[in-house]
């Protein structure tokens, strides 16, 4: 019988001798690499915290003692030993267990879905709580990546937890140097002296006794180097040391915040990461424990990818590590394509991301442009503030994130850019419907929240030949922030335009006559437009469906489209309120134009885990389910429809 299948709950760890452990941490890896090669998900992450997370569940009593995951894709061996391993046939599927934290599932999950570098408030939080009500015996640790300590809200929290000693806080550095990308920045920099410095401690630890038995002459030599370092030390205080001596003698930078350091530890020493952990939670204080794993450890393909180590993947042949189906040509790849083309004639062009340059389709770019590049690490607010910067300085920078880590930088693009009314280009990535990653990766909100900022114009290309016709125009305007967005995945065929109305690409014509509709499609919902007008024109509706390219504003000739059709339609795959349908009902209403419309998207809330697919057949954005809309709502507007077919009302009168 394999240890695995004897552990049910943290409990059962306890009783385990150490190679017994070290035999369950190869076990734990088997069963990774099976499960996530079959469903897809995160398992370079995963493999890296393997040790890590058998200690933690050996030195705390979860889940009264609480265990926070930050971003939580680190966290399938913490679901392995809560009693969860039978349920990993159904990672990340619908219906199936969660490929982050999720409450629903256990006792053991504190944090629900999440985005990265909130851990620290959430324990912050938990332990003001715990003090209030006098619950003193109860641990708060917190598992953050060395990634997720550059986003801002880290050290925010950082600074609530350090003023108050009196609330003891663990907070595990699970530092592998990266996030998906390798961690930049000043932080990575740091992190690195005190691995160096570590080094260092135990080599002079070494000099100490080898010289003192050396007799006379090696003890003075031991007292000269002892002197040099501690003059080397009080330099830097003093600012007649260069700050390169860091990398001999590092001043933690959590010790300055006033928090007790431990480490650096070996994260995948079981023995030492357990004497660490102790010693952390006897303290009574704030305290972090800096620990160094391997992503991907112990699994050759994630250990020889040097992208990411296998951060994300699909299902893939668990021997080679290689993709089970060929990948095809991808939105973030056009865009990175178009982008790095149009920098070759715009030297003013910069490009921006968050930590993950290879997903967003930059790494061409910045391989030719290395000067023109800027990783600022998990950080949006800074990365579009940083660009708001740069804007004021005459470059055009162009900042690629997810859609849905937008949300974290709304007050950046309304204050900052916005305001100010800057030339900035966002290209939001992963966009509308995600799927997969459960309710806090899904790219909804975008639509609904960017219809509020002034001046702001949207453009949602269809295909990739709009893409780039959309990205070229972006780069042109200099008075406004511009935004692209598309959605996850495989780029569809190119969909011309039968004609043009203005600036409205029209893709379908009705036949002439009375009770045509009107189908207004937003970006890639054009392929389901059409296929449901073609079926609409079986059940003989006609129906003309056209794509207004830039969806705010939204251009001056919808309206009068709409004033000579019986119905329109908006269809989107983002919110319904508040996003571009709503935007068209409010221009017909102040244009005059009478003519009922029905917007289709995605009801408000948060679809749970499931694919883009099945998200949006429950959406009813599927072909079949907009012409029965298209249908049922042709009916109903002919039996209401104005005299004389009339769709335009007269004026109010002020």
């Amino acid at each position: 019988m394999s240890l695995l299948a004897r552990i049910d709950q943290p409990a059962d760890l306890r009783g385990l001798s150490h190679p017994e452990l070290v035999r369950l941490a190869g076990e734990i890896r088997d069963f990774l690499i099976r499960h996530v090669a079959a469903t897809g998900g995160h398992l370079g992450p995963n493999l890296g915290v393997v040790e890590l997370t058998l200690a933690l569940h050996r030195v705390f009593d979860s889940p009264r003692d609480r265990l926070l995951w930050d971003v939580g894709h680190q966290a399938y061996v913490h679901k392995i030993v809560t009693g969860r391993a039978g349920e990993f046939t159904g990672l990340r599927q619908r219906g199936g267990l969660s490929g982050y934290p999720s409450r629903e599932e256990s006792a053991h999950d504190h944090i629900e879905h999440s985005h990265a570098s909130a851990a620290l408030s959430y324990a912050d939080g938990m332990a003001k709580a715990a003090q209030f009500t006098g619950e003193a015996d109860r641990h708060i640790v917190a598992v953050v990546g060395d990634g997720a300590l550059t986003g801002g809200l880290a050290w925010e929290a950082l600074n609530n937890i350090a003023e108050a000693p009196g609330r003891p806080v663990v907070i595990v550095v699970n530092d592998n140097g990266r996030s998906y990308a390798p961690t930049v920045g000043g932080l990575a920099r740091h992190l690195a002296a005190l691995r160096t410095h570590a080094g260092y401690e135990r080599l002079a630890g070494w000099g100490k006794q080898a010289l003192g038995g050396a007799g006379t002459p090696g003890r003075a030599l031991h007292r000269t180097l002892h002197a040099a370092k501690e003059g080397i030390k009080e330099g830097l205080r003093a600012g007649l040391v260069e700050d390169h001596a860091e990398a001999v003698t590092p001043h933690s930078l959590f010790g300055a915040l006033g928090l007790r350091y431990i480490g650096p530890v070996d994260g995948h020493d079981i023995a030492a990461l357990e004497a660490a952990l102790e010693r952390a939670k006897a303290q009574g204080e704030p305290v972090v424990v800096h620990c160094i794993t391997r992503k991907g450890l112990g699994y050759a393909p994630a250990e020889q990818d040097e992208e990411d180590h296998l951060h994300g993947i699909g299902a893939i042949d668990p021997r080679t590590g290689r993709p089970l189906r060929p990948a095809l040509p991808t939105w973030s790849a056009a865009f990175g394509r178009e982008l790095l083309e149009l920098a070759d004639t715009h030297p003013e062009v910069v490009a921006i991301t968050a930590a993950m340059p290879g997903s967003v389709g930059l790494n061409d770019f910045a391989a030719r442009y290395p000067a023109r590049f800027f990783d600022v690490g998990i950080a949006e607010q800074h990365a579009v503030a940083s660009a708001a910067g740069m804007a004021m300085a005459g470059l055009h920078p162009v900042i690629a994130l997810y859609g849905t880590f937008l949300n974290r930088a709304l007050d950046q693009v309304l204050m900052d850019l916005a305001l100010h009314r800057l030339g900035a280009t966002l290209v939001l990535d992963r966009s509308g419907v995600t799927g997969d990653d459960g309710p806090s990766h899904n790219g909804l909100w975008d639509l609904a929240m960017l219809q509020a900022v002034p001046g702001l114009r949207i453009a949602a290309p269809r295909d990739a030949r709009t893409l780039r016709e959309r990205l070229r125009q972006a780069v042109s305007i200099t008075d406004a922030p511009t935004v692209l967005r598309y959605p996850r995945g495989a780029v569809g065929p190119e969909i011309p335009a039968a004609a043009r109305a203005g600036a409205v690409d029209v893709l379908r014509e009705a036949a002439p006559g009375t009770g045509t509709v009107l189908l207004i499609a937003v970006g890639t919902t054009a392929t389901v437009a059409l296929e449901a007008a073609a079926l609409c024109a079986e059940r003989g509706v006609e129906v003309t469906v056209v794509d207004p390219l830039w969806v705010k504003p939204l251009p001056g000739e919808l309206p009068a489209l709409a004033a000579g059709h019986a119905l329109v339609v908006t269809v989107e795959d983002g919110l319904r309120t508040g996003g571009v349908g709503t935007a068209v009902v409010q221009a017909l209403q102040e244009a005059g134009v009478r003519t009922p419309v029905r917007v289709l998207g995605v009801e408000d809330g948060f679809p749970r885990q499931a694919t883009r697919a099945e998200i949006l057949t429950e959406a009813g954005l599927t072909a079949r389910a907009v012409a029965d809309t298209v249908v049922q709502g042709a009916a109903q507007a002919a039996a209401t429809a104005l005299p004389g077919g009339s769709r335009t009302a007269s004026a109010p009168k002020r």
